[in-house]
């Protein structure tokens, strides 16, 4: 295999790997705004009074929900957010080393 060939082939693979970083870097966006939204949600139940009610959304209809439920959901997601940001920031750290070692490659071609 010559030179150039592996050159193309080593630079085509790190540039999917960076391809692959800014596609996690934008989930991992987008998870931290879905975090932050459930917490000011759980902010705003805290300061209900047992008589309030709570409402969902349902389709285009509000429909009342149990202040009980209503928190239990928020706890769930933002377990689940926090989870999936782990697992995502464990993913960027996979795909940057991945990059590291292969621009380093490209460098020693």
């Amino acid at each position: 295999m010559s030179t150039e060939a592996r050159l193309q082939g080593a630079s085509a693979e790190y540039q999917k790997l960076q391809t692959d970083l800014a596609v996690l870097v934008d989930k991992r966006t987008r998870l931290d705004a879905q975090l932050s939204e459930n917490e000011m949600v759980k902010q705003e139940f805290a300061n209900l009074s047992p008589n309030n009610t709570v409402y969902k959304l349902v389709g285009p209809v509000l429909v009342p929900q149990d202040q009980n439920d209503a928190k239990s959901n928020v706890e769930t997601r933002l377990d689940f957010i926090r989870g999936e940001i782990k697992r995502v920031d464990s993913q960027i750290k996979d795909v940057e080393e991945k990059s590291e070692k292969k621009k380093i490659e490209v460098r020693h071609i």
